[in-house]
């Protein structure tokens, strides 16, 4: 049984030093039945094991692949390899995906998604307990098992009954990732769950409202979560396989480890931080917040540095101080003094003097600039034309103008294709080619396209 998970519940990068892990290919197979009360999908509790982070959460039959499923290849109908490397969007291999999701939920729950030589499904339940406990006994011992059942019985694997739904990739950052591709597919009659009752503890048949209910207490790590959440839009078995064999795209999912408030947690790919987090931190070392809070300061990159100011209890407007690492030159953009203790928080976190102050709204009130010449006193409030260029250090900040938009200025960063886009909202017309993030005065730093 090679188990893997496609995100951890409980986030632990690994360290700085540490070397990247290797990217491993697994396949999860998702069983589902319609119960009294709607649709309900297989859940196999984990055994408790120590130093093991995933100990007992409720998870899905599957795991990694392995060499032979390559030769499983021979056993398989209703999809050969090219059909199931288009549906995955491989160059080759993809049928070992499908294979791997079978033959880990044999291994796993006992059933088994295999014609006969009439080619109907496999009914294990017509076997007498002897054969069916040595069919076990023989997929728990190894994955060569599987191989040896369908020579010797002349089964063939049914694939044509799996649907793919999802494809998830564990976080940069984590001790161990794996790329996991998701498919669903019906309890083929006649069968029921035989657990091994060793790496895997208990099962339950749950609507995956329930499952994911608070007040039920799974331990579930973020990817199960949340296709439990997508998988709860269906009442029926025929009404999920037929969504997911109607998709034309499935986007890749790949969370990313960020800290705030409530500690340390993977982020999905809809969350509004998210592509923040890849810019501030993609290697996943967990040093990236998923939260705005006020007072924040936060190192987008070497060359930036953002301060939020306080509104009442939640955050403002942010200040950006840019400028070249270690330099001794640098920019603050949109100074925010309104509050004392903010204006002193913004002026502790300066990493270096400033020379320039700036506005995206065309200027900064008189008191303000006389207060940061306080501070520093060569700092310089230019009025800047569209076009011109301040150097700080070996960063050039560039004037934009946007059209339509009197007195409002941004300021694009050329290393770091960053445009301080202030309050305005800018055309794609208006944004040059080489614009690749857009910082606003409030939240998340997002793609300009």
């Amino acid at each position: 049984m090679n188990r893997s998970d496609a995100s951890s519940s409980s986030p632990s990068p690994a360290s700085p030093a540490a070397a990247p892990r290797p990217v491993r290919q697994a396949a999860t197979l998702i069983v589902l039945r319609d119960g009294a009360q709607g649709l309900e999908t297989l859940l196999l509790r984990r055994a408790e094991k120590l130093n093991d982070q995933n100990s007992g959460a409720s998870v899905f039959p599957g795991g990694l692949l392995d060499a032979h499923d390559r030769r499983l290849h021979a056993f398989c109908a209703g999809l050969d390899d090219a059909a199931a490397s288009a549906r995955l969007g491989v160059a080759q291999g993809g049928l070992d995906y499908y294979a791997a999701a079978v033959r880990e939920c044999f291994e796993e729950s006992g059933l088994l998604f295999a014609l006969d030589g009439q080619r109907h499904l496999v009914n294990l339940s017509q076997l007498d307990a002897a054969q069916l406990a040595a069919m076990r006994a023989a997929a728990a011992a190894g994955t060569e098992a599987l191989v040896s059942m369908c020579e010797e019985r002349g089964w063939q694997l049914a694939m044509d009954r799996l649907a793919y739904l999802a494809h998830w990739l564990t976080p940069p950052g984590m001790p161990r990732r794996f790329d996991t591709r998701f498919f669903v597919a019906a309890l083929p009659p006649g069968q029921s769950v035989q657990i091994d009752h060793m790496e895997i503890a208990d099962h339950a048949w749950l609507r995956p409202l329930d499952a994911i209910d608070p007040a039920r207490r799974l331990k579930l790590m973020n990817v199960q979560r949340r296709i439990l959440q997508q998988l709860a839009q269906f009442t029926t078995v025929d009404e999920c396989l037929a969504h997911a064999r109607g998709l034309q795209r499935i986007v890749l999912n790949m969370p990313r480890l960020a800290n705030g408030p409530g500690g340390p947690r993977p982020i999905n790919i809809d969350e509004p931080a998210y592509a923040e987090i890849g810019f501030v931190d993609p290697d996943g070392r967990g040093h990236a917040r998923y939260a705005l809070e006020a007072g924040l300061v936060l190192a987008l990159s070497p060359r930036v540095l953002r301060v939020t100011a306080r509104q009442g209890e939640g955050p403002g407007a942010h200040s950006y101080y840019v400028g070249a690492a270690g330099g001794d030159a640098w920019a603050l953009i949109d100074p925010q003094l309104d509050d004392p203790a903010h204006a002193q928080a913004l002026l502790a976190a300066a990493p270096g003097p400033v020379r320039w102050l700036l506005s995206t709204q065309g200027g900064i009130e008189p008191v303000v600039v006389q207060a940061l010449r306080a501070q520093w006193p060569g700092a310089e409030h230019p009025q800047l034309e569209h076009g011109q260029e301040l150097m700080l250090g070996d960063a050039a900040l560039r004037v934009l103008a946007p059209a339509g938009n009197a007195g409002t200025r941004g300021f694009l960063l050329l290393p770091d294709a960053m445009l301080f886009a202030g309050a305005a909202r800018w055309s794609a017309s208006e944004l040059p080619e080489h614009v690749a993030w857009l910082a606003h005065s409030s939240g998340f730093l997002q793609p300009a396209r």
